[in-house]
């Protein structure tokens, strides 16, 4: 482990950052991790990012899988550390608040056509596959004492039923919903609703959170006969990749493994132990699947270890045995 840690810390500079402050401990005043952070502020590749995070409303959310949209980069940014005292970050939590409804649900820039149900016309709205994570990268960011995102929060959060949270979205998208019955659960939706609530420390421990993770955990149980929405827990689902957009392996243990009650539940350990299984002799994790939007990160491809998603999976490691 001392092996591994020393290549993460002399990794990219959010690779560094991250290792010393969540893996090693490092206080935020300790010069090393001040000098990583300064240096992954500086790095062109961050810079970019936030540079198309400025671009808020310019992109069309057509997909929710497309790894290019920005409030999957936004969500990369927050987990990186960044927080509203940083350049461009307030003025971003500004552009993105700008566009929220009556009930404090953030808002993006769709176009559903006509033969979905939709209007077929640009049309600022929101799904439960999109809503969550942007309220989650803002309580990252440090904007979730404000009242609109405490509001969108507890909208989102009352939408549950007994088996989970259900595909929703605001009256703007018509008649649309995703391909699935009513009556069950959507995967992704209960992922990023769970990892939003364990951000809000009044909410990580609610029932919500309970149901919601009892919903991931029997997919994985009955990954033979359910897919509710089309969402397979089966080969792709168990591949391991970053960064943590959509519904897969990493993403639901990374998430699940915040909730210090489920960390015993055979289910996830299940789940954690089929992630341990894929570590090189090295002890590094080389990505199973790629992204091509994030081609240029040393997890956007498949041909050697990244480590960021190695210090992402030693981080969920750590956590599980807290």
């Amino acid at each position: 482990m001392t092996e591994v840690v020393n290549r993460l810390t002399s990794g990219d500079p959010w690779v560094e950052y991250r290792t010393r402050v969540d893996l090693l401990c490092q206080s935020e005043q300790e010069p090393a991790v001040a000098a990583a952070r300064k240096r992954m502020l500086e790095h062109p590749q961050v810079k970019g990012l936030l540079n198309e995070v400025c671009g808020w409303r310019e992109q069309i959310v057509n997909s929710h899988k497309n790894a290019s949209l920005p409030m999957h980069k936004l969500a990369f940014i927050a987990n990186l550390g960044l927080t509203v005292k940083d350049e461009n970050i307030a003025e971003i939590v500004d552009l993105i608040l700008e566009h929220k409804d009556a009930k404090g649900v953030p808002q993006v820039l769709m176009n559903i056509p006509v033969h979905f149900g939709g209007t077929g016309e640009n049309t600022w709205a929101w799904a439960i596959c999109d809503a969550p994570t942007i309220l989650y990268s803002l309580v990252k960011f440090g904007a979730g004492d404000s009242q609109s995102v405490k509001n969108g929060i507890n909208y989102l959060n009352s939408l549950i039923r007994d088996n989970g949270w259900p595909c929703a979205a605001s009256p703007e998208v018509g008649k649309f919903r995703g391909p699935g019955r009513k009556e069950d659960p959507c995967p992704y939706a209960n992922l990023i609703m769970l990892k939003l609530l364990s951000e809000v420390p009044e909410l990580k421990n609610s029932k919500e959170s309970h149901t919601g993770a009892e919903t991931l955990l029997e997919l994985w149980e009955k990954s033979r006969e359910a897919h509710p929405y089309i969402f397979y827990t089966g080969t792709d689902f168990r591949k391991i990749k970053a960064p943590l957009i959509w519904y897969d392996i990493i993403n639901v243990v990374e998430t699940l493994s915040h909730f210090d009650w489920l960390r015993k539940d055979s289910r996830l350990l299940e789940m954690v132990t089929l992630v341990q299984s894929k570590a090189d002799t090295g002890g590094l994790y080389t990505p199973e699947s790629e992204y091509k939007a994030w081609k240029g990160w040393d997890f956007g491809q498949k041909k050697a270890p990244s480590l960021w998603l190695t210090f992402i999976i030693l981080r969920m490691l750590k956590r599980m045995e807290e």
